[in-house]
C-alpha cells in the first residue's frame, strides 16, 4: 500500500511506479500532483484501489473504452467532460456517493453499452440525450433520487436489452414505442410512481425476460402476451391497481419461475397452468379471484410457495395439490373453499406453513399429513372441521404456532398436547365444542405466549395454567371452568374478560403475599358462597358456627401474621439505612431545587453522595394503597436480582407509609427522547453511537425475554425509558413497574406510562387490549430504531394528521426507496461525506425496524434474531 494523501508533493507520478509489482492500493489525494498518468500503471496486476482527488493530473483519455470505478468514495457530480471519450464503450461508476445531476455530454458518447450509474444519490431527470446512445444495451440507474418520466428518446433506442430504474421517484406512462424494442429483455420499475395502463402490445415483439412493475400505481389489464417470446421468467406486478382476468399467457408461460400479482384488483377465474418444472413462487393474495383452484397447478411440480389468499375462490381443494412434493407453505386462507382436506397432501412432506383458516372446508384433519415432519404454522381456524383434535399433532416437534378456533372439533383436550414444547407463539383451541378438564400436560407449554381456550365446555380446575411461564395473553371465558384463579393468572390482563361465563371461578381472598380482594364485577371472592344460604339443618348450622370461630382465629392470627411480615418486610427495605441518610443530606431532605426529572409515576432527583457515586433517586407516591406497597415490594424484590449492563440496576429501595424511595446511578447523558428531541442545539450523534445504542436496547430486551425466570416483558420500550450513561451505553428503565403505578390518576397524556404502553409505540394488535407479550415488545423497539434514523418522535407534529413514525417512515421508503429522505440532516450528511458503508449499515438498520413494526406479530423477529441481523 502507498498511502501519501494530505500532503505538499508536486510533480509528476514516477514512471518506475510500476516496478512496485505487489502494490494494492495507491492514495494521493489532496496533493499538488500534475501532469499526465504513467502507462506503468497498467503494469500493476496486484492494484485495487487508486484514488488521486484533489491534484491536477491531466492527459488525454480520449482513446479510453471502459471506465470502471464501482464500489469507491467518488463524491461530487459526474463530470461532464466524459462526453468527450467518444471511443468508451463501458462507463461503470456505481456504489458510489456522486450526487447532481446526469450529465446529458454522456450522450456524446456513441459507442456506449453499458451505462451503470445504480446506487449513488443522483438527482434531477434523467436527460433526453441519452436517446442518442445508439448502441445502448443495459441503463441501470436504480438506486438514486431521479424524478421525472423516462424520456421517450429512450424508449426508441432499438439495441436497448435492460432498463433498471427501481427506487427512485419516476413517475408518468409507458409509451407504445417500448413495444418495438426486440431486444428488450429487463425492465425493472418497482418502487416508483408510474401509472396508466401498460402497453397492450408488450411482449409481442421482445423477448422478454424479467417484469418488475411493483409498488407503483399502474391499472388496466395486464398485457396479454407478455411470455409471446418464451422466455419470461418473473412477473412481478404487485401493489398497483390491475383489473380484469389474469391472462391465460401466463399459465402457458413455462419458462416462469415466479410471479407476483397480490394487492391488486384482480377478477375472473385463475387459469390453466402448463408443465413447468421451474415455477417455484406465486402469490395471488388480496384480489378479487373466483371459480375454482385449477387442478392443472399440480403440473408446477417445483412450487415452493403457493399463496392464493383472500380471495372468492369456491369449490373443493384440489386433491392433484399433493403432487406439488416440493411445497413449503400453501396459504389458502379468506375463501369460500369446501369439503375435507385432500389426504393426498400428505406428499407435500416439505410443509412448513398450512392456512386454510375462515373457508367452510369440513371432515378431519387426515392423520396421513403426520409426514409433515417440518410443519411450523398450523392454521385451520373458522372452518368446520370435527371428529377430535388429532393425538399425533404432537409429532410436528417444530410446530410454534397452532390455530384451530371455530370449529366443531369436540372431544377432549389431547394430552400429547403436552409435548408440543415448541409452541411459542399462538394456541388457539377456541369456540369447538371441548369438554372434559385441562390435561395436566397442558403445563409443558413453557415457551407459549397466547392461550385461547374460550367459548368451550371444558369443566375444572385451572391450576395447571400456572405452569404456562411465557404465558402473556389468556381467554378461557365461557366454559365451566371452577376454582380459584391466581394472581399470576389475573394480571396478564387488567380486566377479568378473559374469565367471563365461568360461575365457577373466583379470587381467593387471601393471596400470597398480604391481603388483597378483587373488585371485579365478574371474578367473585372464594368465600361468598359461604354465607348465602338459609334454612340451614342444625349439623349445618354446628358446621357454620365451628367454621366461624376457626375463621376469626385464623383471621387474628394472619392479621398477627400481616403486622409481623410488614415490619420484616419494612426491615428489608429500609437495612441500608447508610446510604438512605447520605441520599437525604445529599438532596437536603428531597429539597425540590434537586430534581431533575417530573413524569406521572413521580419526581426524581440527583443525589451526590460522593465524586464518583451519584445516584438518581425516584419518589413514588402511592398514598393508602396497602396493596400497591406491598406489590411494588414483590417486583422490585424481583428486579433487584436481575443484572445485565442494559439494564438499569437498582442500588436501593426504601419504602415508607404513603411513598417509595428507588434508586440507581445517576446517567449524565439523560434519556434517549432529550437526545433525540429536546436537547438545543441538538446533540451530536454519528452513525456509530446510534448503532451502538440499538444494539444495545436489543441486548438487553433479549435478556429479557429469553434469560430471566419467570419472562419479563417490558411493555413500555420508549426512548425516554432509555437512559444513557457517559459513554451513550443505553439502560433500559422502568421494566415492570408501569402496572404498578396509579391508574386513578385523570392525565391522558401520551407520555405517562400504564400498562398499556405509550402512544406510538404500540402494537397495532394492542390498541384495544392491555395484554401484551414479547412481540410487543418488539414493535415498540422497532419505533425507537425509526426514531434513531430519523430524529422524528413517535408521534411527530411535521406528521399529516393520523400518522405515526412507522406509517410515515413507511410511506417515504415505498415513494423514495432510499433512505435519505427518511434519515435527519446530521446523519445524511455522513451517508454523503463518508463512505457507502454508513448507508448499507443505515438500511440493514431500517430494514429491521420494518420488520419489527410488521402489523402481524407473527412476522416479527425475536429480540434473539434482531441481535444476528444488526
Amino acid at each position: 500500500d502507498l498511502y501519501l494523501f494530505n500532503n505538499i508533493l508536486s510533480g509528476s507520478i514516477p514512471a518506475n511506479i510500476g516496478n512496485c509489482s505487489q502494490l494494492s492500493s495507491v492514495i494521493l489525494d489532496s496533493n499538488r500532483l500534475d501532469g499526465v498518468l504513467p502507462e506503468s500503471l497498467n503494469d500493476l496486476k496486484e492494484l485495487i484501489y487508486l484514488s488521486l482527488n484533489s491534484n491536477n493530473l491531466g492527459g488525454n483519455c480520449s482513446g479510453l473504452t471502459e471506465f470502471y470505478a464501482s464500489f469507491n468514495n467518488l463524491e461530487g457530480s459526474i463530470p461532464s467532460s466524459l462526453g468527450l471519450l467518444h471511443n468508451l464503450t463501458n462507463l461503470l461508476i456505481p456504489n458510489n456517493l456522486l450526487s447532481g445531476n446526469i450529465p446529458p455530454q454522456i450522450g456524446n458518447c456513441k459507442s456506449l453499452k453499458l451505462l451503470h450509474l445504480y446506487f449513488n444519490e443522483l438527482e434531477g431527470e434523467i436527460p433526453s440525450e441519452l436517446g442518442k446512445l445508439s448502441k445502448l444495451l443495459e441503463l441501470q440507474l436504480f438506486q438514486n433520487h431521479l424524478v421525472g418520466e423516462i424520456p421517450l428518446s429512450i424508449w426508441k433506442i432499438q439495441s436497448l436489452e435492460h432498463v433498471l430504474v427501481y427506487n427512485n421517484s419516476l413517475y408518468g406512462e409507458l409509451p407504445l414505442e417500448m413495444t418495438e424494442l426486440k431486444n428488450l429483455k429487463n425492465i425493472s420499475l418497482f418502487n416508483n410512481r408510474f401509472s396508466g395502463v401498460i402497453p397492450q402490445s408488450l411482449g409481442i415483439n421482445s423477448s422478454l425476460v424479467w417484469l418488475d412493475f411493483t409498488f407503483n400505481m399502474f391499472n388496466g389489464t395486464l398485457p396479454p402476451n407478455l411470455c409471446f417470446g418464451k422466455q419470461l421468467e418473473l412477473l412481478d406486478m404487485g401493489g398497483n391497481q390491475f383489473i380484469g382476468s389474469i391472462p391465460s399467457d401466463v399459465g402457458r408461460c413455462t419458462t416462469l419461475t415466479r410471479v407476483r400479482l397480490e394487492d391488486n384488483n384482480f377478477s375472473g377465474r385463475l387459469p390453466d397452468f402448463e408443465k413447468n418444472p421451474n415455477f417455484s413462487f406465486m402469490s395471488l393474495r388480496n384480489n378479487s379471484i373466483n371459480g375454482t383452484i385449477p387442478s392443472s397447478l399440480s403440473n408446477c411440480t417445483n412450487l415452493s410457495l403457493l399463496d392464493l389468499s383472500t380471495n372468492s375462490l369456491t369449490g373443493f381443494v384440489p386433491l392433484e395439490l399433493g403432487n406439488l412434493v416440493n411445497l413449503q407453505s400453501l396459504d389458502l386462507s379468506f375463501n369460500n373453499l369446501e369439503g375435507p382436506l385432500p389426504p393426498q397432501l400428505s406428499k407435500c412432506t416439505k410443509m412448513i406453513s398450512f392456512d386454510v383458516g375462515f373457508n367452510f372446508l369440513n371432515g378431519s384433519f387426515p392423520s396421513s399429513f403426520r409426514s409433515w415432519t417440518a410443519l411450523a404454522t398450523l392454521i385451520l381456524s373458522e372452518n368446520n372441521f370435527s371428529e377430535g383434535i388429532p393425538a399425533f399433532l404432537s409429532e410436528f416437534e417444530n410446530l410454534n404456532d397452532l390455530k384451530l378456533g371455530g370449529n366443531n372439533f369436540g372431544g377432549n383436550i389431547p394430552k400429547s398436547i403436552g409435548e408440543l414444547q415448541s409452541l411459542s407463539y399462538d394456541l388457539n383451541l377456541s369456540a369447538n365444542g371441548l369438554v372434559g378438564e385441562l390435561p395436566r400436560e397442558i403445563g409443558n407449554l413453557k415457551s407459549l405466549v397466547n392461550l385461547d381456550l374460550s367459548w368451550n365446555n371444558l369443566t375444572g380446575s385451572i391450576q395447571v395454567l400456572d405452569e404456562l411461564s411465557s404465558l402473556s395473553e389468556l381467554n378461557i371465558s365461557y366454559n365451566s371452568l371452577e376454582g380459584s384463579v391466581s394472581q399470576k393468572l389475573t394480571n396478564l390482563s387488567n380486566s377479568s374478560s378473559s374469565f367471563l361465563g365461568n360461575p365457577g371461578l373466583c379470587v381467593s381472598l387471601l393471596l400470597s403475599n398480604g391481603l388483597n380482594f378483587s373488585r371485579s364485577s365478574h371474578l367473585k371472592l372464594c368465600n361468598q358462597d359461604a354465607v348465602k344460604s338459609k334454612g340451614h339443618s342444625k349439623l349445618a348450622i354446628v358446621m357454620i358456627a365451628l367454621g366461624s370461630s376457626i375463621f376469626v382465629v385464623l383471621l387474628l392470627g394472619l392479621i398477627y401474621i400481616f403486622l409481623v411480615r410488614k415490619s420484616k418486610q419494612e426491615a428489608i427495605v429500609t437495612e441500608e439505612n447508610d446510604l438512605l441518610k447520605k441520599v437525604m443530606k445529599a438532596t437536603e431532605n428531597l429539597n425540590d431545587e434537586y430534581i431533575i426529572g417530573r413524569g406521572a409515576e413521580g419526581v426524581v432527583y440527583k443525589a451526590v453522595i460522593g465524586p464518583d457515586n451519584i445516584l438518581a433517586v425516584k419518589k413514588l407516591v402511592f398514598g393508602e394503597n396497602e396493596r400497591k406497597r406491598l406489590s411494588m415490594l414483590r417486583e422490585i424484590k424481583t428486579l433487584s436480582q436481575i443484572r445485565h449492563r442494559n439494564l438499569v440496576r437498582l442500588e436501593g429501595v426504601w419504602l415508607r407509609e404513603n411513598y417509595g424511595l428507588i434508586s440507581y446511578k445517576y446517567m449524565p447523558n439523560g434519556s434517549l427522547y432529550e437526545v433525540l428531541h429536546e436537547k438545543n442545539p441538538p446533540q451530536s450523534l454519528k452513525w456509530n453511537v446510534r448503532n451502538k445504542i440499538a444494539v444495545g436496547i436489543a441486548q438487553g430486551l433479549a435478556y429479557l425475554h429469553y434469560d430471566c425466570d419467570p419472562v419479563i416483558v417490558h411493555r413500555d420500550i420508549k426512548t425516554s425509558n432509555i437512559l444513557l450513561d457517559s459513554d451513550m451505553e443505553p439502560h433500559i428503565a422502568d421494566f415492570g413497574l408501569a402496572k404498578l403505578l396509579d391508574q386513578s390518576s385523570s392525565s391522558t397524556s401520551t407520555q405517562s406510562i400504564n400498562v398499556s404502553g405509550t402512544l406510538g409505540y404500540i402494537a397495532p394488535e394492542n390498541a384495544y387490549t392491555t395484554v401484551m407479550g414479547k412481540e410487543s415488545d418488539v414493535y415498540s423497539y422497532g419505533v425507537v430504531l425509526l426514531e434513531l434514523i430519523s430524529r422524528k418522535k413517535a408521534i411527530d407534529s411535521s406528521f399529516m394528521e393520523g400518522m405515526d413514525i412507522v406509517s410515515w417512515v413507511r410511506s417515504l421508503w415505498e415513494e423514495t426507496g432510499v433512505v435519505d429522505e427518511i434519515v435527519d440532516s446530521e446523519l445524511a450528511n455522513e451517508i454523503s461525506r463518508y463512505n457507502s458503508n454508513v448507508m448499507k449499515e443505515v438500511t440493514k438498520v431500517l430494514l429491521v425496524a420494518f420488520k419489527c413494526t410488521e402489523r402481524d406479530p407473527r412476522r416479527r423477529p425475536t429480540m434473539r434474531e434482531v441481535i444476528k441481523n444488526l
